[in-house]
């Protein structure tokens, strides 16, 4: 199977785990070792940005702080920061031309300064498969895979973004369980 890193998994239907029911994850890394990617569309209620600021002791920018997102359940404690730019962080990993994923500090402190990139989404954790446990899910038709969109990834509301994922490609997801078949 090729990559499918730079790519959204919408959970479909028949997801049976009900964490990731409802859910889009854009796949940052999917290779023959497993997958990695980061639950997109789920805010976490107990954490905010200003908190992590806050306990960071950096700077408060000014305008709207962004929420932080619950990146999925395997180390819930780790800090990433996928974002849009031109002009990457040398720390970052491009996941695909012009998408980044760091860890670097340094970028959430350019951020909290208003240096930082306009686009991005903080997360907390991440989801992972080990070697083809990704692939059998999609056997068994867990998610639904479709190349990532910018506009759904930065800048369509959280609630949204599990149907217009779906939508961007013609698919009502709601209903992807009605008429999936086997040839």
């Amino acid at each position: 199977m090729d990559s499918l890193a730079g790519h959204f998994l919408i959970s479909t239907p028949q997801m049976p785990d009900p964490r990731f029911q409802e859910q889009v994850i854009y796949l940052c890394a999917h290779n023959e070792e497993g997958a990695m990617g980061l639950v997109i569309n789920n805010p976490n209620p107990e954490i905010t940005l200003l908190d992590v600021f806050h306990g960071s002791n950096l700077t408060i920018p000014d305008g709207p702080i962004p929420p932080v997102y619950m990146g999925g359940p395997v180390e819930t404690d780790a800090g990433f920061i996928l974002y849009s730019t031109e002009t990457p962080d040398r720390y970052s990993v491009e996941v695909k031309p012009g998408v980044y994923l760091s860890r670097d500090s340094r970028l959430l402190e350019d951020i909290s300064l208003g240096q930082g990139p306009k686009h991005f989404l903080f997360m907390l954790g991440y989801a992972g498969w080990g070697a083809g446990q990704l692939e059998g899910e999609l056997v068994d038709n867990s998610w639904l895979t479709v190349p990532a969109d910018l506009e759904v990834l930065f800048h369509t509301p959280d609630d949204q973004k599990w149907k217009k994922a779906a939508q961007t490609f013609g698919i009502d997801i709601s209903t992807f369980g009605d008429v999936i078949g086997y040839a």
